[in-house]
């Protein structure tokens, strides 16, 4: 078997704070005197949205969020990636940073010297949440939209889909298509074939995050096959938040037969517990894939990244190299 971590991939369904490293938020906690949250053991995802928001408390400082990027970049490398797409909520920080501009060109500009530091690409997806409301989706998007080409590459929307469908923010998706992101909400996570056809028909999706539950209408999945979209799937994380009953179960190879392009994710490594790298050997190991499917995973996500085309070009050429060289 060839080493998964010499295998050119993108990291394209990760929560900024969520990748957070277990020890910088044991380290910022006791810093600012603050209880260490208990960030696993939940089954809910009201309860997985607790712990990510507690989280997200212990970022006071612009130090803080630099170190935060830093390592997420860092731990991507390590991984094997060569691109890495951060997903984040900027006014989850308004209280403790300042203004989601700020806050935004504060992540920007530490994305950017990591990225440089750690010999990596990488482009920063801003979300909106879908739990607070559609005018704040919409000025999320304005936001993103400012950025595009300034190292904003995608637009997503995050939180539980329940009670909360795709359609009301079809406005913040056309803004930010307009500016040129990628439309990449969750869907088909909590709620089944019916956010995820939403999320194409309305927000004109180019990748899912998630999307797994496509496998409940099968003519949902020969559309996602025929039109090339991408499901970010994050497998532990579909686990611990009860979407599929075991990993021996998850609907991931059903997707790839189907012919459907799918990235393997970390989510939010912090709080699930595997990152990029030990989801792609979860697969190899729990669900039995070869070289040729991990090589075909790695691919689907460096063809879906917001990155440029000369580092797809030569991704997508070092993933065949990787290919090409002799199994161990």
């Amino acid at each position: 078997m060839r080493d998964l971590a010499l295998l050119p991939k993108a990291h394209l369904h990760v929560h900024l704070e969520g990748a957070m490293r277990p020890t910088t938020l044991a380290e910022l906690a006791a810093g600012y005197g603050m209880e260490v949250p208990q960030i696993r053991g939940f089954g809910s995802f009201t309860a997985f949205a607790d712990m990510y928001l507690a989280a997200c408390d212990v970022l006071r400082t612009p130090d803080d969020m630099a170190r935060l990027v830093d390592e997420v970049v860092e731990d991507a490398v390590l991984a094997g990636a060569v691109w890495v797409e951060p997903s984040f909520y900027a006014p989850h920080h308004r209280a403790r940073l300042g203004p989601d501009e700020e806050v935004v060109d504060m992540v920007l500009d530490a994305l950017d010297a990591a990225a440089r530091r750690h010999g990596i690409g990488a482009g920063l997806m801003l979300a909106a949440d879908r739990t607070v409301g559609v005018e704040d989706a919409t000025t999320q998007a304005e936001l993103a939209a400012r950025y595009a080409g300034s190292g904003v590459v995608a637009f997503g929307l995050a939180n539980d889909e329940n009670g909360y469908p795709p359609q009301p923010f079809a406005e913040a998706f056309a803004i930010a298509r307009s500016a040129g992101l990628l439309a990449t909400p969750h869907a088909g996570e909590l709620d089944g074939p019916e956010s995820i056809r939403g999320a194409l028909d309305v927000l004109g999706a180019k990748r899912i995050q998630h999307g797994v539950r496509a496998v409940e209408d099968p003519e949902l999945v020969a559309r996602l096959a025929d039109e090339g979209i991408c499901c970010d799937v994050c497998p532990t994380s579909n686990v611990l938040l009860s979407v599929v009953p075991s990993l021996a179960e998850h609907p991931l190879a059903r997707l790839l037969d189907a012919g459907v392009p799918c990235s393997v994710n970390g989510d939010d490594p912090l709080l699930f517990g595997p990152g990029l790298l030990e989801e792609y050997e979860l697969c190899r190991q729990d669900l039995g894939f070869d070289d040729a499917r991990m090589a075909h995973i790695a691919r689907c996500s460096i063809d879906a990244a917001g990155a440029p085309a000369d580092l797809k070009a030569r991704a997508s050429a070092a993933v065949d190299d990787w290919l090409a060289a002799a199994a161990t």
